[in-house]
């Protein structure tokens, strides 16, 4: 290498935190109440179990609907009164104002090739929520060129991740009190979330693309197979798009509500319902989910936390 020039390197992500053959079955216990605690104190509540069959109790009484509803732009007053009555709901007239709308993939490459990414590689359906998930770090730049190369069946995919340097390109309502950072989804036709719920409310921001969205109410847990990942994310092994009812009987008897958001969409899902997410096309979402108390147990007195 000529002497002066100097080659930029690609940042790395911190490692994630995986549990180990050597972990004693106390230490796991222990960091799973520790972080339980730490959950229940960021949403003001007492438990987080309680706080979890608070809202399937909730939900047992809503009413069933075929179709998630479509409105147009809302304040954050009709935004709150219209999500605590715990049904998902779609919203225009925001996210297609936002600066990052006006971006395209090869804006990735020109300005945010460097940007350290962990992409999903390989089955990442099958172990999304294991602590040996399939991910790869590389750079967005090695990403694209990944998925470019269509070397996968399953394609690769960039989920759940921070990308700091495009936040300022977001405008994000004030629809919560206390609000995670955003995360962002990014990837091809065919790439896949499966089906899960996480007990926080969730706004979701379609930017690029199209995904299909199928969505089950809380309630209807009993008859997905869920799998507690943690706390606030738990999965379920059923396929809605490609169901196994030999395998999974009880699933005949979900709802599944079948919703596709396009570009420019704001997507309300409530805590604790379920959702899939498949790319129709390449596409970029991003999300927030609420660190509070869920709308729908709004006025729940018998959850909050006492005061110290």
């Amino acid at each position: 290498m000529s002497a002066g020039v100097s080659v930029r390197e690609t940042p790395r992500l911190p490692p994630t935190r995986q549990e180990t053959e050597g972990d004693s079955p106390e230490a796991v216990a222990a960091r799973r109440l520790a972080r339980e605690q730490r959950d229940a104190l960021v949403r003001g509540v007492s438990s987080i179990d309680d706080m979890r069959e608070a809202i399937k109790r909730a939900a047992r009484g809503l009413p069933t609907i075929a179709a998630v509803p479509r409105l147009g732009s809302l304040d954050a007053k009709a935004f709150r009164a219209r999500a605590a009555q715990g049904l998902p709901f779609l919203t225009s007239g925001l996210v297609n104002r936002w600066p990052l709308t006006a971006l395209t993939p090869q804006t990735l490459r020109e300005h945010y090739s460097h940007l350290p990414v962990r992409a999903r590689v390989g089955d990442y359906i099958n172990t999304a929520f294991a602590t040996d998930r399939a991910m790869q770090d590389m750079s967005m730049l090695e990403y694209l060129e990944l998925v470019a190369s269509g070397a996968h069946e399953l394609p690769p995919y960039l989920g759940n991740l921070e990308l700091r340097e495009l936040n300022r390109l977001c405008h994000w309502p004030t629809y919560f009190d206390k609000m995670g950072p955003p995360r962002f989804w990014l990837g091809p036709a065919g790439t896949v979330t499966p089906l899960h719920c996480d007990y926080d409310d969730n706004i979701f921001a379609q930017i690029w693309g199209t995904k299909r969205i199928f969505l089950s109410p809380p309630h209807h847990d009993e008859f997905l197979y869920p799998r507690e990942a943690n706390a606030i994310l738990f999965g379920s092994p059923f396929d809605p798009e490609a169901p196994d009812f030999d395998k999974f009987p009880l699933a005949r008897q979900a709802l599944m509500i079948e919703v596709i958001v396009n570009p420019g969409d704001l997507l309300y899902v409530p805590a604790g319902w379920y959702h899939q997410v498949r790319a129709l096309t390449f596409s970029l979402s991003s999300n927030r989910w609420a660190r509070a108390l869920p709308f729908a147990l709004t006025g729940d007195t018998s959850l909050q936390r006492p005061a110290d």
